[in-house]
């Protein structure tokens, strides 16, 4: 994927002439379409009008799936030490198109300061590391049912323009496909790093529930 090619996105308004921006990045094999029904439940009207933006992940080969081509972020390779698991070039390669997506908001008149960015599993990943670097503050940022991807690279990546971006954080506890141990690792070196991480979880596997769709509604509200 050329990161300067914009991803192919759903968009969807709530009402004409938007003045926010949340851009929702769907877990892997799934695509932009995955969050249409959450965008449909918040309601955020006191904030204005607001423009959903849901892009599909380019298809490719993931490892851990036999080879098999779906859409992804980025592979995942079938070992059992979760570092080696990352893939660092394909992490890097979807930031930068996120980072366009972010860029292409701006230039459509949305303050930085009015965009979220959102995720699910490897969209969470996606979420945390574009916007931990993004070179202007953001709204928030919203890490569901994920990780921190490359670690040992954060903290001399990050831009201080987001320091203070708040962060929401959320995961099923009886999540098997991310361990919520992952999240709680994220949680705890993003606390360390300095990061407001206002964390939640629910008694779900991995996926989402109607309370915590309810509880990023609040957060939102506060944030936007």
């Amino acid at each position: 994927m050329d990161h300067k090619q914009q991803l192919e996105a759903i968009e969807l308004e709530t009402a004409p002439h938007p003045t926010a921006s949340i851009i929702i990045l769907h877990g892997l094999g799934a695509d932009g379409s995955d969050f249409i029904p959450v965008c449909r439940e918040l309601d955020l009207r006191a904030q204005g009008p607001i423009r959903y933006v849901l892009p599909s992940a380019p298809v490719m080969s993931v490892s851990i799936n036999g080879g098999y081509e779906m859409r992804a972020w980025y592979d995942i390779l079938p070992t059992n030490d979760l570092a080696r698991r990352e893939d660092e070039a394909g992490l890097r390669r979807s930031h930068q198109a996120i980072n366009a997506l972010i860029d292409r908001e701006v230039q459509r008149g949305i303050a930085p300061g009015r965009i979220v960015l959102m995720g699910f599993s490897q969209g969470c990943a996606m979420a945390l590391m574009t916007g931990l670097r993004y070179p202007h503050r953001l709204a928030g940022i919203v890490a569901l049912s994920g990780y921190l991807p490359l670690p040992g690279s954060t903290e001399a990546e990050r831009h201080a323009a987001n320091q203070h971006t708040p962060i929401f954080m959320a995961h099923g506890t009886d999540d098997d496909v991310v361990l919520m141990s992952r999240g709680q690792a994220a949680q705890a070196s993003l606390t360390t790093l300095g990061y407001q991480v206002e964390w939640h979880d629910y008694p779900m596997a991995h996926s989402l529930c109607l309370e915590e769709v309810e509880d990023i509604n609040d957060w939102l509200i506060k944030v936007l």
